[in-house]
């Protein structure tokens, strides 16, 4: 398992930390309509209104595809699998899948929200990003 990430938050606003190395991403919720969205938005996109609340989203989620990126701006090493995950709160986010072979990943696998370091901001201080990983690289 990836050692407890502790550091701030690179999408502060939209992803929560905990000093135990634990988080949530944070979205929004239309009031109105009960949708929800990520990341966070002022106007709902099905009714319009403007009556949202930030809402924390569950940690696990299913697998709805994915892809291997093989070319990137420098920044990212490649390869590396990316994804999008559709969490209980029906909304379906995108992030890199970590904790095992490519291979290993299907479509319809359970994730769960890893926080993983994420390199240092200006200062030096250490930053938190998020990924997914398959819920069974947990119990390894």
């Amino acid at each position: 398992m990836t050692a407890p990430a502790t550091g701030v938050s690179f999408r502060p606003g939209e992803l929560e930390t905990r000093p135990d190395g634990t988080g949530n991403l944070l979205g929004s919720r239309c009031r109105a309509c009960g949708a929800h969205f990520f990341p966070i938005r002022e106007a709902c996109a099905g009714c319009l209104s403007d009556d949202l609340e930030t809402v924390r989203f569950s940690t696990e989620g299913v697998l709805y595809t994915f892809s291997i990126v093989r070319q990137s701006i420098p920044a990212f090493e490649v390869p590396y699998a990316l994804g999008y995950v559709d969490f209980p709160e029906n909304v379906r986010i995108m992030g890199q899948i970590s904790g095992c072979d490519f291979d290993d990943i299907k479509i319809g696998m359970a994730m769960e929200l890893s926080l993983e370091p994420f390199g240092e901001d200006e200062d030096g201080n250490a930053m938190t990003g998020y990924r997914f990983r398959p819920v069974e690289a947990h119990n390894d």
